[in-house]
């Protein structure tokens, strides 16, 4: 859960130190400014849009709250938002023109697992951070051999999001210990992140005791799930699991209610959207998803950015990457502003000021909004809370909040 905005020419706009000159700012540094642009990647049109613009605009507040606060004097932030339709190609393509522009100098993003895959190395080669407020796969920080032998896979890639080594670990915990579930059906949607997911749930509950009565895939924008529910229902299960995003969840929810299946489906932080709730109606009632972090409304430090998010009338669903995605902002942000004061008082030039922004991230140590923020040796978030939702009167209900020892 496409706008393709044009490589910048060198002839377009004068460019300094990284940056472009905004000679009407009087915010220091020879009363001029700095412009300096933060790129966003994620869906913001077709499926998965709901979450990726709450990213998009998650990014937004932020560059807005550092402008109107002068964080970094001399300089003034703007954002770049392109569209990556959840698709693969076109996200290497955005990743693509946005280490092209010389005034970006860091990108958040993108939303889905598979869609980094395909960037992380445009970033890497370009020496050009890119964090992540949503992508889960452990695989993309600690290689695909993660679970036997962790490896770095890229010094430009981060993440606030935790991976799913625990979300899936937390889930079959919860589905087992906590609603005391015995049979589950596993479901994934063939994609990096659903599949993941889906195998570490399948695995965890197993271990606990639980019985995996059956598996399946489907495939994104797949309408019809009648075989699915007819599989369900003859297995006898008492859970569905489903890896994925809440396209085809919501789908999958209502039919096996409208056959007559009364049982929970659960799923991970790609199902957690108002628009599951809004799709599936009453169907949604007792449903889950796992999701990343403590509920941004309870957040003392997150009430400013929901009431602003409220009032600037975004569309999206800020509660489930909005305030991972403002403060993966706010790490590239004073991580300009740390090279900025460790040059003198002045931006590093180009390439030295991304490579400098990327040692900064790495280094990163602040209260967020979404909780602490800093990063580990493989470029995880260290914030490994989570918390468990069910749909309870048409809206998502945190049930229980914790963390998960993958062992």
């Amino acid at each position: 859960m496409v706008i393709l905005t044009s490589v910048l020419t060198t002839g377009a706009l004068t460019l300094t130190a990284c940056g472009s000159r905004d000679n009407s700012s009087k915010s220091g540094d020879s009363g001029s400014a700095t412009t300096l642009t933060i790129g966003v990647d994620a869906p913001l049109s077709g499926e998965n849009s709901t979450t990726g613009l709450g990213i998009q605009y998650g990014v937004q507040i932020a560059v807005d709250d550092a402008n109107k606060k002068n964080t970094v004097p001399g300089v003034k932030f703007k954002i770049k938002a392109l569209d990556d339709k959840a698709l693969p190609a076109t996200g290497q393509q955005n990743a693509t023109a946005l280490v092209g522009d010389k005034s970006v100098v860091g990108a958040v993003g993108p939303l889905n697992s598979g869609v980094a895959q395909s960037m992380q190395q445009v970033f890497a080669s370009a020496n050009m951070v890119e964090i992540s407020p949503s992508n889960t796969n452990p695989a993309l920080t600690q290689g695909k051999d993660w679970q036997t032998n962790k490896t770095r896979q890229y010094k430009t890639y981060f993440r606030t999001a935790t991976t799913d080594a625990l979300q899936g670990g937390f889930a079959a915990d919860y589905a087992y210990n906590g609603l005391k579930k015995k049979k589950a059906f596993v479901v994934d949607d063939k994609q990096t992140y659903g599949a993941g997911l889906a195998k570490i749930f399948n695995d965890s509950f197993k271990q606990l005791g639980g019985a995996v009565v059956g598996t399946d895939h489907v495939n994104t924008g797949d309408k019809d799930f009648a075989s699915l529910v007819t599989k369900i229902k003859n297995a006898k299960a008492d859970i569905v699991y489903y890896g994925g995003q809440y396209d085809e969840s919501e789908l999958i929810t209502k039919q096996l209610k409208d056959a007559g299946v009364k049982i929970p489906l659960f799923g991970g932080d790609g199902m957690y959207a108002t628009t599951y709730i809004e799709t599936a109606g009453k169907a949604a009632e007792g449903d889950l998803a796992t999701a990343v972090g403590v509920p941004v409304d309870t957040l003392p430090a997150a009430k400013t950015f929901v009431e602003t998010y409220k009032a600037k009338g975004y569309k999206g669903d800020y509660g489930a990457y909005g305030a991972y995605a403002y403060d993966a902002a706010n790490a590239i942000i004073n991580a300009v502003k740390a090279a900025k004061d460790a040059n003198g008082g002045k931006l590093p030039s180009g390439d030295d000021l991304r490579a400098k922004v990327v040692d900064g991230v790495q280094k990163s140590d602040f209260e967020g909004i979404s909780g602490h923020v800093s990063f580990d040796e493989f470029g995880d978030t260290t914030n490994k809370q989570l918390t468990v939702y069910q749909v309870e009167n048409g809206a998502w209900k945190a049930v229980k909040t914790g963390t998960y020892n993958a062992g």
